[in-house]
């Protein structure tokens, strides 16, 4: 037994609407289940049951024995003063509250149907997947249901990500322009050196940023030079000696510190390395003014034309320094600019759109929807099972599913598992 199937019984009701009784014989008329609590505290907030004909109105804690009470310190707990009725799977001890009354106890061990158990076990029998628990009847769920879920999950997911959002407006004391900085390279260093450059951008004061803004080669030299990439001797590279000049100027003026760690190359296609990712951000807060009114306060931004500038003449034909290469165009490609998008820009846009209160969620979705998805092992998965994940919007919805519910066996918290169980039962 899992308390989850017990919550999904109590919210959904899924017990006889008569006969009723606690442990010790009272009648039981449920009025209202309550509000489900995700978060800490009663897991069902303004319950109201009527005992012996008494109407009572307060919380609701589920557990799967009514020891658990004692276990996890409810008793001391003020929190649980309010709680009206113990909803347990079996009745083991007496709960009693601070002031010594007892808190009546509904076994559901004895009311919940056959059927119901079977179909639950089953759904979490390993032996019947491969991938998620309900692969087999994925494709019965009314589309209904799950696309509602689906538009719900990624906006769980934008929410998700607001979390760092707002982790970052505490740092900069809500400057949303330093904000998008920090957010912009530590995208742009990607899974691997995306927490290095975001500490080497925590190690610039953004007032710097404001003032070399339009100068790209002050800024390439700032951020090559705060990732540790200056530090050497290259007499016969004089691109490199102009930087290195300028960089030491900087960290006089500026009194800067080189953050502990730098970028990495290793497992690194030449693309992506560190140093092409810098240039490339440089050469875009070089040559656009106010860089958050275009991207995110801007209706209808054109990210293309904002991001289509590549680097500087010299790497183009380098991929590192004082080492020549065959010379090529590296402008950002379409692909990791739908990354930057999908990663950086709407969660940005969503955050700044609530904290306006102008929330547009539509116009976030048709941005969205016209990104192309991205590709990986749980995308390949769900679209064996029948969805049609063609866009950025559907793939981060389903990433959202499974590494939020199916991955954590919460099947009863998800539209499509529940919908699942009450087909069957």
């Amino acid at each position: 037994m899992r308390e989850d199937l017990l919550h999904y019984v109590w919210k959904y009701r899924k017990y006889p609407v008569n006969g009723l009784t606690t442990s010790t014989g009272e009648t039981i008329n449920v009025k209202s289940s309550g509000i489900h609590n995700q978060l800490s505290g009663p897991d069902f907030f303004n319950g109201k049951v009527e005992l012996n004909g008494q109407l009572w109105a307060g919380n609701v804690e589920i557990h799967i024995k009514s020891s658990d009470w004692y276990a996890h310190n409810h008793q001391k707990d003020s929190n649980y003063d309010n709680v009206i009725l113990h909803v347990v799977w079996d009745d083991d001890v007496s709960v009693f509250r601070k002031d010594g009354t007892q808190i009546p106890t509904l076994s559901l061990k004895q009311y919940i149907s056959v059927e119901l158990l079977e179909t639950y076990q089953t759904l979490f029998d390993a032996r019947n997947y491969k991938f998620i628990n309900c692969e087999k009847d994925f494709n019965q769920v009314d589309e209904f249901v799950k696309n509602n879920w689906l538009d719900r999950l990624y906006v769980e997911r934008l929410e998700q990500k607001s979390v760092f959002i707002n982790q970052l407006l505490e740092y900069t004391n809500n400057d949303w322009e330093h904000v998008l900085f920090l957010m912009l390279l530590k995208n742009f260093g990607s899974k691997i050196n995306g927490e290095a450059f975001l500490e080497l951008g925590k190690s610039i004061h953004f007032s710097i940023i404001r003032k070399l803004h339009l100068q790209t080669l002050a800024l390439e030299s700032l951020l090559m030079g705060q990732a540790g990439f200056l530090n050497e001797d290259l007499e016969m590279d004089q691109y490199y000696k102009d930087l290195k000049g300028e960089y030491s100027f900087l960290k006089n003026k500026y009194q800067l510190t080189q953050p502990y760690k730098s970028p990495e190359f290793f497992r690194l296609r030449p693309s992506n390395f560190p140093t092409i990712r810098l240039a490339q951000l440089s050469e875009i807060y070089g040559a656009n003014n106010n860089l958050f009114h275009l991207l995110i306060e801007q209706d209808k931004p054109d990210f293309s034309e904002i991001f289509n500038l590549g680097t500087s003449e010299y790497w183009k034909s380098h991929y590192n320094f004082g080492k020549n290469s065959k010379k090529v165009s590296k402008k950002i490609s379409s692909s990791f600019l739908d990354l930057v998008l999908i990663n950086t820009i709407i969660p940005l846009k969503f955050c700044y759109q609530r904290y306006k209160g102008t929330e547009d969620n539509e116009s976030l979705f048709k941005t969205m929807v016209k990104i192309k998805n991205e590709e990986n092992r749980i995308i390949s998965n769900y679209s064996k099972l029948g969805s049609k994940i063609n866009e950025a919007k559907a793939s981060q919805s389903f990433l959202q599913l499974y590494t939020e519910y199916c991955d954590k066996d919460k099947c009863l918290d998800c539209a499509i598992g529940a919908h699942l169980i009450n087909l069957k039962v």
